[in-house]
């Protein structure tokens, strides 16, 4: 990945929308020139994806929790993952090192629903004990660090 893919990531995390001219525009090269350096991206996984970034009280997930689990070890930690991903509120998964094994964020309607929810995952195969943390409110997320400030990897893919 040179300088000119990290470009045209930024512009993409920054807007996904953004055409294939107008990127060229910005970056120097010409549109068909940046559509197959996007689709390397796509097709290397760097792209994982696009989606729409959406208000989430506005379709009625006002609540945002995030729940600490620590992991009961007769159960497979990969199994218990697993698990997990049934529960359609659990919006992101976190492996973690110490004494909890999983952060999870969610977002529900209402407490109530939380409070279904911690249960549900407390009798959960796997889960010894949850903590459960509510936000008050979103300031920011989601995001993303320019990669004009992370570091460059050597060509061969590993560490500079």
């Amino acid at each position: 990945m040179d300088a000119i893919d990290r470009q045209l990531l930024d512009l993409l995390r920054a807007n996904a929308r953004l055409s294939y001219a107008e990127l060229a525009r910005q970056v120097g090269l010409s549109a068909p020139a940046v559509h197959e350096r996007v689709g390397k991206l796509e097709n290397a996984g760097v792209i994982r994806g696009y989606h729409a970034d959406v208000d989430p009280e506005s379709i009625d997930l006002g609540v945002t929790a995030l729940v600490r689990i620590v992991h009961d070890t007769s159960v497979d930690i990969d199994d218990l993952v697993l698990a997990i991903r049934g529960y359609p509120e659990v919006e992101s998964c976190y492996f973690l090192a110490g004494d909890e094994s999983l952060l999870l964020k969610l977002r529900v309607a209402t407490i109530a629903e939380l409070e279904r929810l911690v249960v549900q995952l407390g009798r959960t195969a796997g889960v010894a004990s949850t903590r459960t943390t509510i936000a008050l409110s979103t300031k920011w997320e989601s995001r993303p660090r320019p990669l004009s400030l992370a570091p460059a990897k050597a060509s061969r893919g590993g560490p500079p």
